[in-house]
């Protein structure tokens, strides 16, 4: 994950053909969405932190962690683009063309699947604009689902993100236009929960 990677960052291979996904999410929207937008989140995060050399040893967990201790210059792009580059690698990291059962886990917090998913999609459909809906951990270790608006991340307020549900435009247009709902039903039966799991009980940023 490039959570544990520092300046300079480098795209990774998608995990997945890009019609893999299909019919959930096509290929021409997984090769834009990962090719061009999440390639030019890294590029400008490498841009911004160029002229920083003290900071290129931080690693992108870092730099979003510990956001308040950077230059007030460098914060809003670190937050931006940093943001974004975290963000798209976990929201493809948590797709996968597998079918999977949702964890017992989510059952036991939220009530049942549907719960679960009615409260996620919810989330994802009343945020205003462009972000993301979240399922994450709280300092007291508690599941949780938010929204964070535009590359905003979980870790610059103290949260420990899980699971990233992508609503900008450019995650879903080509394929859905404007019907955000149906893009967000499609996305629950491509989740890689086994991953998610892996990651809550290792708890890796």
């Amino acid at each position: 994950m490039l959570s544990t990677k520092h300046y300079p960052f480098v795209l990774p291979d998608l995990p997945y053909s890009y019609n893999a996904l299909e019919p959930y999410l096509d290929e021409e929207t997984l090769y834009f969405h990962h090719d061009k937008h999440f390639k030019n989140y890294i590029d400008q995060l490498n841009m911004a932190l160029k002229p920083y050399p003290e900071y290129h040893t931080w690693t992108l967990n870092q730099l979003l962690s510990r956001l308040s201790e950077l230059p007030k210059e460098l914060q809003t792009e670190v937050r931006r683009q940093g943001g974004g580059v975290y963000n798209h690698d976990l929201y493809f990291a948590t797709l996968s063309p597998k079918k999977q059962r949702i964890p017992s886990f989510i059952r036991e917090v939220f009530g049942s699947e549907e719960m679960w998913k009615e409260q996620m999609k919810t989330t994802g459909m009343r945020l205003f604009g462009s972000g993301f809906a979240w399922l994450v951990i709280d300092a007291k270790g508690m599941l949780q689902i938010i929204s964070l608006p535009n590359r905003d991340n979980p870790l610059s307020i103290g949260l420990y993100p899980l699971l990233p549900l992508d609503v900008w435009e450019h995650a879903y247009y080509l394929q859905y236009q404007n019907l955000r709902n149906d893009y967000i039903e499609q996305w629950f039966s491509i989740i890689n929960w086994d991953f998610i799991t892996s990651r809550l009980t290792k708890q890796e940023l």
